[in-house]
């Protein structure tokens, strides 16, 4: 008789598709690895992630911040490559992209892909897109979007396991190679403000602090932060909007954080007073106690009408704080990106990023509309506000040409700042260049060249002051009387249009909950499902919202091409019967679909939230 206790059975591993990873390929070559070329043939042996990421887009910024963790926890078995896959012409160059790896703190290997060469092999639609790839070179998984950092924990956690009981995990050190540190007084500097006595303080963004420089702009006077990321006191975490108030205190829109914080000039003491150092999801409070409710990449900040107002660039909104009472809510945008005017609750923005209050208008620098756009009271809407657009079309049209406001063409800018004879300068960032629009004439022209991705800019007597982000300094100008005359070049997003027949288009946005958690409706539905057009024209039927990750678009014959635009939500949930209260997980994406209607084209538009789409295996 034998007493010995038996052996369990193995769980049997979760099937899984098997599709051959393409090999990765980009003309501007490699980054952060020593200047050698990385291969997945010689990656094989690890669990490969690839993030397929811009550095206009927020959204990826956040995907960097939540893979962090993961890098580090998993550093012997995950090798993670960002592919960086171009949205704007400035993009493409490979110093920015240099220069973007370094800015936002970039610990892995980066392809440099200008000419979208990977992004096409592998049929990405969206930036960010995260790829799963198993030690044997096999697609595994595929996100869009962020909030997936849950589910890539548990996924490597499988796979960690499956193959180191096949024998065909291989544990190690990474490729990635730190590039050597430039010494510098400011690096990636983001915004400036000039304090009560002349000095300019600058939010030194790489470096997590926040730099008082002498009136010339250039003696370092002070630091404030310890240089590392983090929230404790004192502390931020890539801060960058500054704005004076009428207290002598400076607020902050500590990005990264999530936060805002004031800064005491005097004392050098800073105070947390919005935000809770999360970042915002849908479903979360958009109003309350200033320091309960979550907020998402503050970029910018001002004072306007009693009030600060923020430019929520993570959910492509603006929020307001109210010293006073302590509490803060949103005041203009949906959520959804793009250019849509009209009350300001019902407006869509894409990326606001600077902030200029002038009087009765509060200008916004809408980065990735390419655009300039104000606040103004209305009293007939929701709310008390308007938003209205002055110059800009929308999310893919962008280049530099001056002339009438209908027609000038911006680049991603990322600062505004108000002149004294009533215009706007534009810090026209991917363009290297300083804009100016004129609301009597309504004309745009080019005040300066040859500066190197500015994002701020701030009067100083008669000159205005330059944050030169890319060159690491402050650039002072003398406002000149006549505008510069340059070339006027016009660029669309270089995205290749999606053949669609005409007639019915089926939308299906996948979406598969990760190992152990399940679509949990007992409060309502989990899911959520927004989808418009550019033109709207476009669309006869199906835009609109609903639950159904599913829709049946209605293309109009008369119109061949346009944008579909989709919005997808899906929460998660543990799968445990017995937790009452289980954990949840928000996974969102938004997607600009440009289409072409044509005969033989597909009729089907998949777009993949989470986990691989079944036509793909």
């Amino acid at each position: 008789m034998n007493d010995a206790a038996p052996v369990p059975t193995p769980a049997p591993a979760p099937r899984r598709a098997r599709l051959r990873a393409p090999e990765l390929i980009g003309k501007g070559g490699w980054l952060n690895t020593g200047g050698k070329d990385l291969t997945l043939t010689g990656l094989r042996g690890r669990i490969v992630i690839l993030d397929f990421w811009t550095f206009c887009c927020v959204n990826c910024l956040h995907v960097l911040d939540e893979l962090r963790e993961l890098e580090e926890k998993h550093r012997d078995t995950v090798v993670i490559v960002g592919v960086h896959s171009p949205k704007f012409v400035h993009e493409a160059e490979h110093a920015a992209v240099v220069d973007a790896v370094e800015r936002y703190g970039v610990h892995h290997p980066v392809l440099d892909d200008p000419e979208l060469a990977t992004w096409k092999q592998y049929a990405v639609r969206a930036w960010p897109t995260l790829v799963v790839i198993d030690p044997e070179g096999y697609i595994v998984a595929q996100h869009a979007g962020e909030g997936h950092a849950h589910a890539l924990e548990r996924l490597v956690g499988e796979l960690e396991a499956e193959h180191e009981a096949k024998g065909t995990l291989r544990r190690g050190d990474g490729p990635y190679v730190a590039p050597e540190p430039v010494a510098t007084d400011l690096r990636f500097p983001g915004k400036a403000v000039v304090l009560p006595g002349g000095n300019l303080l600058v939010s030194d963004t790489t470096r997590h602090q926040l730099v008082e420089l002498a009136a010339d702009g250039e003696g370092v006077v002070r630091r404030i932060g310890g240089g590392e990321r983090g929230f404790g006191p004192g502390a931020f975490n890539e801060p960058q909007g500054l704005a004076l108030l009428p207290s002598g205190s400076v607020v902050v829109a500590d990005t990264v954080n999530h936060a805002l914080r004031v800064l005491d000039p005097a004392t050098g003491a800073v105070e947390t007073v919005a935000g809770t150092g999360r970042q915002w999801w849908q479903g979360s409070p958009t109003s309350g106690p200033a320091l309960e409710v979550d907020l998402s990449s503050p970029w910018d900040v001002a004072w306007w009408q009693g009030r600060v107002w923020i430019a929520m660039a993570g959910v492509h909104q603006l929020w307001t704080w109210d010293p006073e009472s302590g509490t803060v809510e949103v005041a203009a945008g949906t959520t959804s990106e793009g250019l849509h005017d009209g009350p300001a609750r019902e407006a869509w923005l894409a990326q606001p990023s600077g902030l200029a209050a002038a009087g009765d208008r509060l200008w916004i620098a809408d980065s990735e509309n390419s655009a300039l756009r104000y606040v103004e009271a209305d009293p007939g809407a929701e709310g008390g506000y308007a938003i209205r657009t002055a110059v800009g079309t929308g999310l893919f049209d962008f280049g530099h040409r001056d002339g009438p406001a209908g027609q000038a063409l911006l680049q991603h800018p990322l600062g505004v700042t108000a002149l004294p004879d009533g215009s706007v300068a534009l810090s026209d960032t991917y363009n290297h260049a300083l804009r100016r629009y004129d609301p009597a004439s309504g004309e745009v022209t080019t005040l300066a060249t040859d500066l190197r991705e500015p994002s701020d800019a701030v009067l100083v007597g008669e000159d205005i002051v330059v944050v030169e982000s890319a060159r690491h300094r402050l650039t002072r100008l003398r406002l000149p009387e006549e505008a510069v005359r340059v070339e006027a070049v016009a660029h669309r997003t270089q995205r290749a249009a999606t053949e669609v027949a005409p007639g019915t288009l089926r939308l299906d946005v996948v979406f598969q909950a990760p190992t152990g958690q399940k679509l949990d409706d007992r409060y309502g539905p989990s899911t959520r499902l927004l989808v418009s057009s550019t033109p709207p024209e476009l669309l006869l039927s199906g835009e609109g919202a609903g639950t159904d990750l599913f829709r049946e678009l209605g293309l109009n014959p008369a119109v061949t091409e346009g944008i579909v635009h989709v919005s997808a939500m899906a929460a998660s949930c543990d799968d445990d019967p017995h937790n009452e209260y289980p954990a949840c997980h928000v996974h969102q994406q938004d997607w600009g679909v440009p289409v072409r209607v044509a005969e033989g084209g597909a009729a089907r538009l998949p777009l993949v939230l989470a986990g691989l789409d079944a036509g793909q295996e």
